[in-house]
């Protein structure tokens, strides 16, 4: 079966949401005089916390994924002007930064990255070769409103991967036709248009989903009725993207040994994919982008300093471990086989200490 970028989030999303569903019902079966809240135990204010994670991790991370998107269109219009190798080592490295902040979102995949249908418009993998020749081979005009149109495995991240990389080789500059750089325009712009899109989304002078989240818990706050409610989505989509590295991303090819389900299969930049999907998790918990703030950290560490202490082990030892597979991954996945398993391994624990530890930590804490 074809693997389907959205299918998997909200398959994995079900699953955290049938995991938190257990807890709740677990902590419900309790004595009565247990549902009670403990006299003694101070609640956590998480405001702080969850307004450093909205502005300094998320938009952060949003507005500069949003000014590389724009670095990335600007390189292939030059590219498209004048089609030499430079300009093509431009666009290609262009592409490569913007994968960067891209994938380390990843680890907050909720909100209006998910409802507004951002994620998989501008991340859906893998490509089907197939398609994208059928655009390149049509007599469509390949305007942006026409890669608006297509499938989302016909434009985003991928579709511009495919028309600037040759699976790890260099790709000539006189090899690309005008009909690839008329489609490498259009989708580039429809990307940057994606990501102008989900930074306003969250931006104060736009929708304002940050101040949503900062504000959990407030009166009137109808998507998070309580601070807990926000901390625990948090939560959830750190848990989904460790889950999606570990037993997607490296596992579904490496165990199918198949080459075509690799992500960024055209550019060999699949590792560093992977690693900023785990950084991600790392950024969130510790609350910092490019600046330090409050972060899931310090309340962990009030409640088990222990659990914050190997828990921030095990995100950097899935980062490195992963780091250590040996470059490009859809070799490895034959020709090193106990370096890709030591991955999925490190990812894992990742995910399992967040759903088994973290999270019901989170669940039964009292919060403002």
């Amino acid at each position: 079966m074809k693997f389907h970028k959205e299918v998997a989030i909200k398959s994995i999303w079900t699953l955290f949401c049938c995991l938190l569903l257990a807890f709740t019902f677990i902590i419900g079966c309790g004595d009565d005089d247990d549902d009670d809240p403990d006299p003694t135990e101070e609640t956590y204010d998480a405001g702080s916390m969850l307004s450093n994670f909205a502005n300094n991790v998320v938009l952060a991370t949003y507005s500069e994924l949003d000014s590389k998107a724009g670095d990335l269109l600007a390189a292939v219009k030059a590219l498209e002007a004048d089609s030499t190798q430079a300009n093509l080592e431009k666009a290609q490295q262009a592409w490569v930064a913007t994968r960067t902040p891209w994938e380390q979102s990843e680890a907050f995949l909720f909100g209006p990255v998910d409802t507004q249908g951002l994620d998989p418009a501008l991340d859906s993998w893998p490509v089907d070769h197939v398609n994208l020749q059928s655009v390149l081979d049509s007599n469509d005009d390949l305007t942006v409103d026409y890669v608006v149109g297509l499938e989302d495995t016909q434009k985003g991240f991928h579709t511009i991967e495919f028309l600037l990389f040759r699976d790890g080789d260099q790709r000539m500059a006189d090899d690309i036709t005008d009909r690839e750089l008329q489609y490498l325009v259009s989708t580039t712009m429809n990307l940057k248009d994606s990501t102008s899109q989900l930074r306003l989304a969250w931006a104060p002078e736009g929708e304002n989903f940050s101040n949503t989240v900062a504000s959990a818990g407030e009166e009137g706050n109808a998507v998070y009725r309580s601070q807990s409610a926000a901390v625990q989505e948090v939560v959830g989509g750190m848990i989904v993207i460790a889950d999606e590295v570990a037993n997607g991303k490296i596992a579904d090819p490496y165990n199918e040994e198949d080459t075509t389900k690799v992500e960024s299969q055209f550019s060999f930049n699949s590792i560093s994919d992977f690693q900023d999907n785990i950084r991600g998790i790392q950024n969130v918990y510790l609350g910092k982008y490019k600046t330090d703030g409050q972060g899931l950290n310090e309340f962990v560490n009030g409640k088990d300093a222990d659990l914050d202490s190997r828990f921030q082990s095990e995100v950097q030892n899935a980062i490195d471990t992963i780091g250590a597979i040996p470059d490009p991954f859809r070799d490895s996945i034959t020709g090193n086989r106990p370096a890709v398993q030591a991955a999925i391994d490190a990812a894992s624990t990742v995910q399992l200490t967040l759903e088994q530890d973290i999270l019901p930590l989170v669940t039964d804490s009292e919060f403002n």
